[in-house]
């Protein structure tokens, strides 16, 4: 009888177990709809990151600017119809950019952000006001911005500009 209630303790115990398992399987927030669901918070912290962008080439701080890249092989930039460019090219780019303005202003016109996991998508219509030299240009154009979320951080990974006709 010992042997009995023993074994039927056991076979319960490794129940009780096997059940709790196959709740861990399951995803925990299976509630989560990547594609349907905001995501407000990291909406704001995207938009902070786009705040710092724009205001790092206001201050005319090209690593600044650079730091919010993340760079490597997966790193990719369409400019003005042109084919694409990768990581270096996008920084030479940027550097040069920064380096020629005396001023920057900038609108981000019918901003949207869409976040989908550790990705986010801003898409915008830019209008730029660089000043180089004595010359204030005008730049209008169709942007999308891939981010990724790397630890605490949003960093971008492809840029795609188009001109815009306004």
């Amino acid at each position: 009888m010992k042997t009995k209630f023993t074994c039927v303790i056991v076979i319960l115990g490794f129940m009780a177990t096997g059940c709790d398992k196959e709740k861990e399987v399951e995803p925990e927030n299976s509630s989560v709809d990547l594609i349907n669901d905001q995501f407000p918070g990291a909406q704001a912290e995207v938009r902070e990151v786009l705040d710092g962008i724009f205001g790092s080439i206001q201050e005319k701080d090209a690593d600044k600017l650079i730091s919010n890249h993340i760079y490597g092989e997966k790193f990719t930039e369409f400019r003005d119809s042109e084919r694409r460019t990768g990581g270096a090219e996008n920084e030479q780019y940027e550097r040069g950019f920064v380096g020629a303005i005396s001023a920057f202003e900038y609108e981000l016109e019918d901003l949207k952000i869409d976040v989908f996991g550790d990705v986010a998508i801003a898409t915008f219509h830019a209008d730029f006001r660089p000043t180089i030299g004595e010359d204030t240009l005008q730049i209008w154009g169709s942007v999308t911005l891939v981010l990724v979320k790397i630890g605490d951080t949003w960093k971008i990974t492809h840029e795609h500009f188009s001109p815009l006709n306004v």
